[in-house]
C-alpha cells in the first residue's frame, strides 16, 4: 500500500546516524554531508516505487554531488520479514545500480524513527548548515517514468538551496511503499 509523508516541518535539524555501509565503510550525517548541503533518502531493494526512480535518483545524485551536495541512501526495512532488503542483498543492488553514494543499513530502525522517515523513497534535503529545507519528491514519477516535461524537483530545491536562495514553497511529498517496520512499537 502507498504511503507519503502527511506534516512535513521545515528548518529541523538533520538527525546524527552512525550506520554500516554496503562499501564496508561506517558513515555518519557529517561524512556524507557535503559543503552546500545534503540529501538523506530512504529507500529499500524491493519496493515497485525505488526501482522505478533509481536510475533517475542516481543521475541526479551524481550531478548534486560534484556540485557541493552530500548523498546518502538508508535502508530501514526489516529484512527478517523482507529478506529482498537484507544487507547482503543491498550490497548487489548498490552494485547492479552503481550507487555513487553510500548506501546504509538501519538495522534497528532508529535512524528510521529519528527523521521520520514514512516511505520508499522518502527525501530529506538540508542546507549547508543541516536544517531541512526540502522533503518532497524526485520529480511526478510514480511506478512509471515521468512526462518527458515533468520537473526535476529535488534536483531543482538542492540547487536552489545550495545557492543560498529559499527552499521551494511547492513541496510535493514523496509517494511510495510504507517503511516495513519491525514488530513492536511502530514508528514515533
Amino acid at each position: 500500500m502507498a504511503a507519503s509523508p502527511t506534516e512535513i516541518v521545515l528548518d529541523l535539524p538533520a538527525p546524527d546516524f552512525r550506520l554500516p555501509a554496503t562499501d564496508g565503510k561506517t558513515y555518519t550525517l557529517k561524512d556524507v554531508a557535503g559543503a552546500k548541503g545534503a540529501v538523506i533518502v530512504f529507500i529499500c531493494n524491493h519496493c515497485p516505487y525505488v526501482k522505478a526512480v533509481i536510475e533517475r535518483l542516481v543521475d541526479d545524485a551524481r550531478l548534486l554531488m560534484r556540485e557541493g551536495v552530500g548523498f546518502a541512501a538508508i535502508c530501514s526495512n526489516d529484512a527478517a520479514r523482507y529478506p529482498d532488503d537484507s544487507f547482503p542483498r543491498m550490497r548487489e543492488f548498490a552494485r547492479a545500480h552503481e550507487l555513487p553514494f553510500p548506501y546504509l543499513h538501519d538495522e534497528t530502525q532508529a535512524t528510521a524513527r529519528a527523521y521520520g522517515a514514512v516511505c520508499t523513497p522518502d527525501f530529506f534535503g538540508y542546507d549547508r548548515d543541516l536544517r531541512l529545507k526540502y522533503r518532497g519528491r524526485l520529480d511526478e514519477g510514480r511506478t512509471s517514468p515521468p512526462p518527458a516535461s515533468a520537473r526535476r524537483e529535488l534536483l531543482e530545491a538542492m540547487r536552489a538551496i545550495a545557492a543560498g536562495d529559499p527552499a521551494p514553497p511547492d513541496q510535493i511529498p514523496s509517494i511510495g511503499c510504507s517503511i516495513k517496520w519491525k514488530p513492536g512499537p511502530g514508528p514515533i
